[in-house]
């Protein structure tokens, strides 16, 4: 190291001169002394020439930590996860790092020079108070960490969280500013999206039920004293369950995508649409609303959520129910308005569903009466408490009788007869449709099983027990137990089984096909598809509904237009056709001058236990003779007219047969107590107190309070799909 060393070298080569020439003049004292001086000199030496070597090496290490370090902030700045940024006492910028320059898409030169702030957006609302607080700190001259702000001249949104300090020189003097930024565009965009997933539904992208339940709660929040006024409207969807079920979930979710958008087009900006979840959504409109307005609204999604869908290829239709409640009327918290609005929905589904109801008090009542029917027709279908009544469909031709329909009746030990149309929808609604179809198809198997050869019998079938791969094995055990012939059994399918139009719809008739049984279209006209769907289906007949029946014989009527084509069609299709609902004998006539190849109605008799079909078929006798009214028009004017019977909340659907000045026979209510009082639109602003006088089955006599001006009665116009 010493000889490494030149000023050890140095000194070394002049100590050695002078030694040698005082080794020359002088004694070993002085010899001595000044080795010894030499050799302190030398000490000092190597001490100095390492602490000089020492700091050497420091000084390189800073300078490889320096070097390092510029490089790990250049890799920073390219990166793009920060940059650096520099201003001088007036705050223009002198340094901005080029990857921000480019994320910006401007060249470096156009910022130097320029403000600071000028690249960030200033009292943007969305920035919330972020560029007021890096002002005050640039102002006041002081440190500043994390301050989110908004670029300024990005064409997209972007978001930066700027950090600096201030500069001063060794005389306290303020300089301009040193500091850093990262871009929290993306975290923010995550934080939004988590936040849009907390409030909105993430199949269909509508309000959840979180964010519902917050609009509702701040709808009839009290202001001033006084609570809001606010609609709630809950919806069901009618028939989403088979669609699902039938299709398949990715289809059942993109029927629900489509069922979305029409909702939030018919509310439009009038309201909030949510989803509740599975198939049921809600409408919140703020607010108040008269009657009129929200009873159109309902009439609306009604009409447009039953319009058909294009789901994966397949044809579908559904429908929806729904109930509303309004605040502050039925309640003033949003658990109250939830709870009445659903049972509003409730009671609308149990109207028949595609319908709308609004609360009213006493529907806690009939929600816990359906409760109590449901839990009564468990232990009927349990203990075979029902019975099956016939009624004949006779051959025009020959007046014959061919066949009987199998009619479901059910006497609650309480209340007496039931109206299907009352349990029918709660045998649905609770899975008992299943069992109880396949009761009464092999009720009806047994006891035509005792009929005369030739006379079949015609049973319903639900969409439910169609939908059921299961169903064909049920209807070959039924006909082997009750050892009847698969042609003497026909089943009766409505349109509705068409809703699905697909390959399993398909399968399903190409199987019953297969064992031998016949297969008739019911409730011709009043549906979807069924024009189209005639095409391949195999049916052996179709029956007219009876409300193109009702009234055919009325001058004016275009019913028998209507009855005449449908004959034509099934006659060049190679079908039989059933005209079911005649009544009265002009009506016979006429049915059979249009062709019909059988009729069903009151006029060959009306439904009768299996003991009495026995009875009229002892000795093997067919023949059928009309009875009834020669003439469909009496004394009263008779008319067919779809009424609304409003009754303590409830909405019901009637048809007015017959009327005069002072009262008016009414069909499609069962089992009315007299003396029930009620009103009935019998047309646009035409609304009359009546009150029950009789009722028998589905039929009742009602005496107006006042005398009704019959000119004001204008019979309204009718379409196939009425």
């Amino acid at each position: 190291c010493i000889v490494g060393d030149r000023r050890l070298l140095g000194m070394s080569y002049f100590l050695g001169l002078l030694l040698a020439a005082m080794a020359a003049k002088a004694g070993l004292t002085q010899i001595a002394l000044l080795a010894s001086c030499m050799l302190v000199m030398a000490v000092a030496t190597v001490r100095q020439a390492s602490a000089d070597r020492e700091r050497a090496i420091a000084l390189h290490r800073q300078d490889l930590r320096a070097q390092r370090s510029d490089r790990l902030l250049q890799e920073h700045e390219r990166s793009g996860r920060g940059w650096f940024w520099e201003t001088d006492r007036q705050g223009c910028l002198t340094y901005i790092s080029d990857a921000l320059c480019e994320t910006l898409g401007v060249p470096c030169g156009s910022l130097i020079g320029r403000a600071f702030t000028d690249i960030l957006r200033q009292g943007d609302r969305q920035a919330g108070d972020g560029e007021r607080t890096l002002g005050f700190h640039l102002s006041a001259r002081t440190s500043f960490a994390e301050i989110p702000v908004c670029a300024a001249l990005s064409k997209e949104e972007r978001w930066w969280s700027i950090s600096g300090q201030p500069v001063f020189n060794e005389y306290g003097q303020f300089h301009g500013f040193r500091g850093s930024g990262t871009d929290l565009t993306e975290m923010r965009r995550s934080q939004a999206e988590v936040t849009r997933l907390a409030q909105y539904d993430s199949l269909t992208g509508l309000a959840n039920r979180i964010q519902m339940l917050r609009s509702l709660e701040q709808a009839v929040a009290v202001r001033h004293g006084r609570p809001g006024e606010c609609t709630l409207m809950m919806l069901d969807l009618d028939r989403f369950k088979s669609v699902n079920d039938s299709l398949g979930h990715p289809a059942g979710d993109a029927l629900l995508r489509q069922v979305s958008q029409r909702l939030q087009r018919v509310v439009g900006d009038k309201g909030l649409v949510g989803r509740q979840g599975g198939d049921e959504f809600k409408v919140l409109l703020p607010r108040n609303h008269d009657k009129a307005s929200l009873e159109l609204l309902a009439r609306t999604i009604i009409a447009t959520i039953s319009e058909p869908y294009m789901v994966e290829g397949t044809a579908v239709v559904i429908g929806v129910s729904i109930g509303m409640s309004v605040c502050p009327r039925d309640g003033v918290t949003a658990d109250a308005l939830i709870r009445n609005a659903d049972l509003a929905l409730y009671a609308a589904k149990g109207d028949g569903r595609g319908v709308h109801r609004f609360y009213a008090p006493e529907m806690h009542a009939d929600a816990e009466d359906r409760r109590q029917l449901e839990e009564d027709l468990r232990r009927a279908l349990a203990g075979d408490r029902l019975h099956l009544v016939y009624q004949p469909v006779v051959s025009s031709g020959k007046e014959q009788v061919t066949g009987y329909e199998a009619l479901l009746r059910w006497d609650h030990p309480t209340r007496g007869a039931i109206s299907p149309t009352m349990f029918i929808p709660i045998a649905e609604d609770t899975g008992l449709i299943a069992p109880l179809g396949e009761w009464v198809l092999r009720t009806a198997c047994l006891d035509a099983a005792q009929w005369p050869e030739g006379i079949r019998v015609a049973v319903n079938v639900s969409p439910t027990q169609f939908a059921n791969p299961g169903f064909p094995s049920t209807v070959m055990n039924a006909l082997a137990t009750a050892q009847l012939a698969p042609e003497r059994l026909e089943l009766e399918i409505t349109e509705s089984v068409f809703l699905n139009d697909d390959a399993d719809t398909d399968a399903m008739f190409a199987r019953l096909k297969a064992l031998g049984v016949r297969l008739a279209l019911d409730d011709f006209g009043t549906g979807y598809s069924s024009l189209g769907y005639l095409k391949k289906a195999p049916f052996d007949k179709i029956k007219i509904d009876q409300s193109f029946v009702r009234g055919a014989a009325m001058k004016g009527s275009r019913n028998s237009a209507i009855i005449k084509a449908i004959v034509s069609l099934a006659e060049a299709l190679g079908m039989d056709t059933t005209a079911e609902g005649a009544e009265t004998q002009d009506e016979l006539a006429l049915i059979r001058q249009l062709g019909c190849s059988h009729i069903q109605g009151y006029v060959y008799g009306r439904p009768m236990p299996n003991e009495d079909v026995l009875v009229a078929h002892r000795g093997g006798a067919t023949a059928a003779a009309p009875k009834g009214f020669l003439s469909s028009r009496p004394e009263r004017r008779t008319m067919l007219r779809t009424v609304a019977v409003h009754h303590d909340g409830h909405v019901y659907t009637g048809r007015v047969r017959n009327i005069s000045e002072t009262g008016a026979l009414i069909e499609g209510l069962w089992n009315v107590p007299p003396g029930t009082s009620f009103s009935i639109e019998l047309a646009e602003r035409l609304v009359v107190q009546a009150t029950a006088r009789w009722s028998k089955d589905d039929r009742m006599g009602v005496a107006f309070d006042r005398p009704v001006d019959q000119a004001a009665l204008r019979p309204p116009a009718r379409s196939l799909a009425s």
